[in-house]
């Protein structure tokens, strides 16, 4: 962990420089602290909470294709990106908070919205599969919308082009503490659900006659789903397999009790999107390469492998 840190410190758009070098020069020192360091912990943090996401999501639905955007948070935070930039300049013109709320908090606030509107289709949390389902629907219709919305604005899609692909590199310090205070408040409280978490694994049944009041323990668990992957997507965009790929390869050495899971796959989930974007920064060099792009790409080659070990 510690060398990759290193790497994201030090990996810039023309190559390798040595952190100490950087540290002696004011300038240098200035674009560290003030540009790669915020990128590279926000980069760790963005990628815990896509991690947590996606292993309490694997969990709650019992499936291991899962992830954390399956309950319309991406498409309700798009649309409302969307809108804002669109029909939203007006509007903030004329209204403080919403000029303040700014392009990330739209993001934020739809995420969110997304999240209960899927909620509020499903009437609760009490069942998997109508919660599962209202996801789905939540998700195609916001995309539609996004879409149809972003028809009437070229200048409007330029810039949601960039939040769809997932992008690090306008990660500041007030972002990085804003996921920070996210993931000190979601992983505690799915850490203390991670029995809950155990008997669904067993099934609802099971799960009913060991007491467990399973409507409240879904809607917490839904609350901390909701309100880690909308930091996460609010501050980078949509950065894909990210909360697919991390809870799988923190399965085998984890185990199957999620007391143990939640705090690897947070853990991995910030190795895998680190590593992906010293990557993005250096492969073509001065130029970048979206770090969704690359988190797909190795997140698919390892379900390919993975897919593949299974059926031989």
């Amino acid at each position: 962990m510690l060398l990759l840190v290193l790497a994201g410190l030090g990996m810039g758009s023309t190559g390798w420089q040595d952190p100490m070098a950087a540290w002696s020069d004011e300038s240098l020192r200035e674009i560290v602290w003030e540009i790669r360091a915020p990128r590279t912990v926000g980069a760790l943090l963005v990628g815990a909470l896509l991690g947590l996401g996606g292993a309490v999501a694997q969990g709650l639905f019992r499936n291991p294709l899962a992830e954390p955007y399956l309950l319309g948070s991406s498409s309700g935070a798009c649309l409302s990106m969307v809108l804002m930039l669109t029909l939203g300049q007006s509007w903030a013109a004329s209204s403080g908070w919403l000029a303040g709320m700014g392009l990330t908090g739209a993001a934020f606030v739809g995420a969110v919205a997304g999240v209960s509107l899927t909620l509020l289709l499903s009437r609760g949390a009490t069942q998997t599969m109508r919660l599962l389902l209202a996801g789905v629907v939540v998700g195609v219709v916001l995309g539609a919308l996004t879409e149809l919305v972003l028809l009437w604005s070229a200048e409007a899609w330029r810039t949601m082009r960039a939040f769809m692909l997932g992008n690090t590199s306008m990660l500041s310090w007030s972002a990085c503490g804003l996921m920070g205070l996210v993931l000190a408040l979601t992983l505690p409280v799915a850490w203390l659900l991670a029995r809950v978490l155990d008997a669904l694994s067993l099934g609802e049944d099971t799960a009913r006659t060991l007491g467990i009041p399973l409507g409240l323990a879904r809607g917490v668990l839904v609350g901390v789903l909701a309100l880690s992957t909308a930091a996460a997507v609010a501050q980078a965009g949509l950065v894909a397999f990210v909360g697919l790929v991390a809870p799988h390869l923190a399965r085998p050495w984890a185990g199957a009790r999620h007391a143990t899971m939640l705090w690897a796959s947070s853990l991995l989930g910030a190795t895998l999107l680190l590593a992906a974007d010293v990557l993005a920064r250096s492969l073509i060099a001065p130029q970048e390469l979206p770090v969704g792009v690359l988190t797909a790409v190795m997140g698919g080659v390892y379900l390919l492998v993975l897919l593949h070990r299974r059926v031989a």
